[in-house]
């Protein structure tokens, strides 16, 4: 599983045409792999060949206090069916996917009920970045785009449930790692902000036209 990660890195640094050291970057672009970090307990959105015990069954996402775990980044792509260049920055408001590039399954959830909070469940779905419409999150951000250095919520397509974090942690085989889930309502514990990651450059031509959205691409963007 270790070889399949360094793999997939190389195949995305080999593929994308320029990269970046996150810091001279303002924005989260397409294509880009990062960790999200939650600003209230500190911890990375993390995922790993662990499923549920109980609810779906799928692989367990969870949060870890380790900022150098590889199973804690993540690539940002476009919806389902929809196309978002390389490179491009997202917008808040936009529509994305998050795919775990370890297990190559996306951030998703469902109406299944959370383990130990009784919210909605998350976990990792689908197969070669590959899922369905349960795996869409819309950016709720105050600007224009996604800043890299700002606080932003991730709210759920279906259910409307936000991307957040319990108070509660998991026993063995995941001892000590933090539930997430979706919960009905903003608050502090579902702000998220960027961390490590590899930042595509936006494209200066065609990036930032004030008429894009997601919603004009109609073909996939996958790793």
């Amino acid at each position: 599983m270790v070889s399949y990660f360094w793999a997939g890195v190389w195949l995305f640094l080999t593929v994308s045409t320029s990269v970046s050291e996150a810091s001279d970057l303002d924005y989260v672009t397409c294509g880009t792999v990062l960790k999200l970090v939650n600003t209230r307990s500190d911890v990375r959105l993390h995922s790993h060949d662990v499923k549920y015990g109980s609810g779906s069954g799928q692989q367990s996402v969870t949060g870890v206090h380790s900022t150098d775990d590889h199973n804690s980044y993540w690539q940002v792509n476009a919806k389902q069916g929809v196309q978002c260049p390389r490179g491009r920055p997202v917008k808040c408001g936009q529509t994305v996917r998050f795919m775990h590039l370890q297990t190559r399954k996306n951030l998703h959830s469902h109406h299944f009920n959370s383990p130990l909070s009784n919210n909605y469940e998350v976990s990792a779905f689908g197969e070669d970045g590959v899922g369905d419409e349960g795996d869409n999150w819309v950016v709720t951000c105050n600007d224009m785009y996604w800043e890299r250095d700002a606080k932003v919520r991730f709210k759920h397509s279906a259910t409307g449930g936000y991307l957040h974090v319990t108070g509660d942690t998991f026993g063995r085989p995941i001892h000590g790692q933090s539930e997430i889930c979706a919960y009905p309502n903003p608050n502090d514990f579902n702000y998220w902000t960027t961390a490590e990651g590899v930042y595509i450059r936006p494209q200066e031509d065609t990036d930032k036209r004030n008429g894009d959205s997601d919603d004009d691409y109609d073909g996939h963007d996958e790793l």
